[in-house]
Order: C-alpha cells, then structure tokens, then sequence
C-alpha cells in the first residue's frame, strides 16, 4: 500500500463517517450525544487524506528533478574523462559530486508500507456494505438487568397519563417505590423479550457511549397482556404501577412489573437505544 492507496482509504473512510453521522445510521453504534465527534472525526480524515495525496506528490516531483541532474552530472563526467588531466590530481570539487551524484543514479530504493495496512478497508466495507440491526431479545435474555438508581428524579406532570422511558419507570418503580407512579396511567415503548419460563418482558437497551456497550433495563408484563407475543416486536404499554417485582434469573438484579391496561404494536423508534442513564 503506497500513500496514494492510504490517501483513497483515509478518504472513503472519512465519507462514510460523514454520510453516517449526517443521517440515523449513526445510531446503530454511538448514542446521539457522540455525532458532532463521529462528524469531526469524518472531517479530520477526508483532511488528512487530502494533506498526504498533496504531500506525494511532491515528493514524485523531487525525484524526476534529481534524476535530469544526475543524468546532467554523468555528461560531466564522460566529457571529462576524454579530455586529458593531470594524474595526480582527483578533479575538481564540481567533478567529484558530479561522479557522487552520477554513482548514486540507479540506486533509490522505495520503501513501501507492509501489506498489513490493508486491514484498514475491512472497517470501511463493514460501514459501507453492513448496517447491523440494533441489540434484541437474543441479547436481553442472555444479558441481566443493569438497572441502576437514579441520582434524582425528574419532576412530573400533575395531570395526563406519565410517557415514561423504561429505564425511568424502572427506576421509579424500584428505587423510588413508586411513590410518584401510584394512581397514574403510564405508557411505556420498548420491544418484547421472553425470559425461558415465557414471562414476557418490555425492554429497552441503555447505552453508555456506543452498542458495544449496550446492556439491557427490564420491565416485567402482567394484567391484560396479549395472547401472541413474538420477541422483539415493539409495543407501546398503556398500565398502571404494581409493588411486584422479580429478581433477573441471569444477575438476580431487580426487575419491576407494570399491570398493562392495554398494549398496541409500534415502528422502530428513530433511536432504538435508552439514554436516559444515570438520571
């Protein structure tokens, strides 16, 4: 890989950052937070890239130069070597780099980079080719619940029905006993997960920084619950709080339940992650 093939692969590179973070793709692997550094990160590249294609062929330019010189020297020398000289004597100054220079013609070496830089294109073809669906069921029965208490708890509406995240109910629900939950209509969107005893489960996937690092918030299904439920559909949950609660089969973490009034089928939400971590 020469530096014009690095320049071509630091450029598509850069591109396809910038092409992600300009629309959702983006969001099936950083949370929404990170898109002016995906941005500038896109930036950064396609510069760079541009920077050394500029810089090499510069240096292409330096080469044809010396070589007219030395091809001029090697004259020298020859027109030199007809005339008669003095045998005691080792040329002039001018002659001896001329000769230096004409000896060195025909030997430059180029150094190319290892094959191994190569690998660089196997991240921009899984960009490019790849658009991994967001973290499902699979990975929320596999993975236990990473709920965690809320530093402070954000004021609610007096009045309508709470349009909670799962990570907030959750949150309310177990860490604040629901004391703000009691005697309110909640609605709830995540996607369905059963757990291997069937008990069905409403989950979102909260990120800390990117889906690498995604871990799953659980919120257990009783009441009115609908007879199909297929993994991973996503549902908005219309219920009310209930004191029950479970431990995670997987971390015996807390998982609390919802008594579901009533649950209708949803699209994929813009961002299928949770970031309302830690709030």
């Amino acid at each position: 890989m020469n530096r014009l093939a690095q320049a071509a692969v630091m450029f598509l590179l850069g591109a396809a950052l910038l092409h992600a973070g300009t629309t959702d793709l983006y969001l099936r692997y950083v949370k929404a937070g990170l898109q002016p550094l995906l941005l500038a990160s896109g930036a950064v590249l396609i510069v760079t890239a541009l920077a050394t294609a500029w810089y090499d062929r510069r240096a292409t330019k330096a080469p044809a130069t010396a070589a007219t010189a030395a091809t001029a020297a090697t004259a020298l020398v020859a027109e030199a070597a007809k005339s008669p000289a003095p045998t005691a004597t080792a040329g002039t100054p001018e002659e001896a780099s001329a000769a230096e220079a004409a000896h060195g013609h025909g030997h430059t070496h180029v150094h190319r980079e290892p094959r191994i830089s190569w690998l660089l294109v196997l991240p921009l073809l899984a960009l490019i080719l790849v658009a991994p669906p967001a973290l499902g069921s699979y990975s929320a029965t596999r993975t236990g619940t990473a709920l965690q208490q809320p530093l402070a708890y954000s004021p609610l509406p007096a009045t309508g029905p709470l349009r909670l995240s799962v990570v907030d109910y959750a949150g309310r629900a177990v860490y604040d006993h629901g004391r703000t939950l009691t005697g309110r209509r909640i609605q709830l969107t995540g996607f369905v997960a059963l757990d291997r005893d069937g008990t069905p489960y409403l989950v979102r996937m909260a990120l800390n920084c990117c889906a690498a690092d995604a871990q799953p918030v659980k919120v257990g299904l009783t009441g009115h619950i609908p007879p199909v439920l297929q993994p991973d559909t996503w549902l908005r949950i219309t219920g009310t709080y209930t004191p029950r609660r479970v431990k995670d089969p997987v971390n015996n973490g807390p998982i609390p339940f919802i008594e579901v009034i009533a649950a209708e089928p949803v699209p994929v939400p813009h961002d299928p992650y949770d970031e309302t971590w830690n709030t």
